[in-house]
C-alpha cells in the first residue's frame, strides 16, 4: 500500500518525528518530547497539529442547503454565514458513516471529513445527490489543513491579526492574512481547548506552519508540535469520539451519547431508525471508565460482567495525562452503564477491574 505524506512530512523527520501510518498517511504520532509534554503543552499553552490528512468537499448549487441538510443530522437551515456545526452523517439503518464539521460560507458549505473515509463520504454524497441542482467537489488536495490550540494560541494570533482572531465567535470562521497568505480561520478544535483551525491553499503549507512557530517566540509562546498520541489523549479527555473507535457503522449516535448531534425536529437519513431506537432501547451504551488494577486496557479488549459474562467491547483505552488515569471508553449493555458500576476488562489472559465514571473527564475550557 503506498501511504499518502502531507507537504509537511519532510518537516516532521528533520524535527525528530516518529512517523506511522495512519489512515494510509505517514504521520508524526510524537516528537521528540513526547506525548505527555505534548498533551500537557496544550492543555498550559499551546500546540500545533499537521491535520491536513483530513478532507474537505465543497457543497454548492441551488439545491446544496436542502441537500445536505436532509443529509446530515445537524439543522442547517437557521446557520448564519461563516458560522460552523458539529454533525453526523448517517446510514438509514442509524449507523454512523462518519462525524463532520461543517461551514456556512458565501459560496456554498465545505464539509470537513475523516480521513479514512473521504472516498467513502465522497461517493455517499454523489448517490445522494443524483437529481438534485447540487455539485460536490473534493478540494482536499489544494486545500491544507492545521490546527493551532491551547490557551494560548489566541494570544499569539491576536499578535499578528490586531486581534481579530479574538473577536472571532466560538464555531465561526473569518477570512485572513497570515504571512502574506489568504486563509480560512475557524474557531473550532478537537482538543478541549480554545483555538482555531486553519485553511489555505496547500503549496503554502510551510509558510503559515513556521510562521506560527515563529511567531509565537516573538511574544514568548512555546509552540510545539503535536503527534497523534496526544491528540488521541487531548480529544479523550473532553469526551470527543474518532471514528474507527466510538464511532462506525454499527453504532448509532444514540449508543455513542450524540443525540445532540441529531435534529429529530427535521427529516434526515437515519432518523426513522434512530428514532425506533429511541422508543424501543438500546443495545449498547458508550461509557467511559477507569482502570481500577494495574494495566493498559486497549481498542477491542472484551469487556465482562463481574460474573465473567461477556457484555460489551474497549473503543478507546489508553493513559489520560491531565486527568493521570489509566482510563478509557467502552460500550456495553445499557444495565452496566450507570455511574460507579464495576466490570472486567479481558487484557491478555487476566481481568482487570474497571469502573464506569462520569464524562468528561476534562471540562473544555471554552464552556
Amino acid at each position: 500500500m503506498n501511504l499518502k505524506r502531507t507537504k509537511l512530512y519532510d518537516w516532521h523527520v528533520k524535527n525528530d518525528a516518529v512517523i506511522v501510518p495512519f489512515a494510509g498517511w505517514e504521520l508524526p504520532i510524537q516528537y521528540k518530547t513526547g506525548p505527555i509534554v505534548e498533551h500537557k503543552a496544550v492543555r498550559t499553552g499551546a500546540g500545533l497539529f499537521d491535520i491536513d490528512h483530513m478532507g474537505q468537499i465543497m457543497v454548492t448549487g441551488a439545491d446544496a442547503t436542502e441537500f445536505l441538510n436532509y443529509v446530515v443530522t445537524a439543522d442547517l437551515t437557521n446557520l448564519d454565514p461563516w458560522n460552523s456545526t458539529y454533525s453526523l452523517m448517517c446510514l438509514p439503518t442509524g449507523g454512523v458513516i462518519d462525524d463532520l464539521f461543517i461551514y456556512k460560507q458565501a459560496e456554498g458549505w465545505m464539509v470537513v471529513v475523516n480521513a479514512s473515509n473521504l472516498e467513502k463520504d465522497f461517493k455517499w454524497l454523489k448517490q445522494q445527490s443524483e437529481g438534485k441542482s447540487v455539485s460536490i467537489t473534493d478540494i482536499s488536495e489544494e486545500t491544507y489543513m492545521i490546527a493551532f490550540q491551547g490557551p494560548k494560541a489566541i494570544e499569539v494570533l491576536d499578535s499578528l491579526t490586531d486581534k481579530r482572531t479574538g473577536a472571532i465567535a466560538r464555531f465561526s470562521s473569518a477570512d485572513e492574512t497570515l504571512f502574506g497568505v489568504d486563509l480560512l480561520i475557524g474557531r473550532t478544535g478537537y482538543t478541549g481547548e480554545d483555538g482555531v483551525e486553519l485553511f489555505y491553499p496547500a503549496e503554502k503549507a510551510e509558510t503559515v506552519w513556521q510562521g506560527i512557530i515563529d511567531q509565537g517566540k516573538k511574544v514568548g509562546v512555546e509552540v510545539l508540535p503535536i503527534g497523534l498520541a496526544a491528540r488521541d489523549s487531548l480529544r479523550f479527555e473532553p469526551g470527543f469520539p474518532l471514528y474507527g473507535h466510538e464511532l462506525n457503522e454499527e453504532k448509532t449516535p444514540l449508543e455513542g451519547r450524540l443525540k445532540w448531534a441529531c435534529a429529530l425536529h427535521k427529516d434526515f437519513i437515519g432518523k426513522e431508525a434512530i428514532l425506533k431506537q429511541l422508543n424501543g432501547g438500546l443495545p449498547s451504551k458508550l461509557v467511559s471508565f477507569e482502570l481500577l488494577d494495574k494495566g493498559v486496557p486497549r481498542e477491542e479488549y472484551i469487556v465482562l460482567s463481574p460474573e465473567g459474562e461477556e457484555i460489551g467491547y474497549v473503543a478507546t483505552g489508553l493513559y489520560a495525562p491531565w486527568v493521570d488515569k489509566y482510563c478509557g471508553n467502552a460500550y456495553v449493555k445499557p444495565e452496566y452503564a450507570k455511574l460507579g458500576t464495576e466490570f472486567l476488562i479481558q487484557i491478555r489472559k487476566k481481568t482487570k477491574k474497571a469502573v464506569v465514571i462520569k464524562r468528561p473527564l476534562y471540562r473544555p475550557s471554552y464552556r
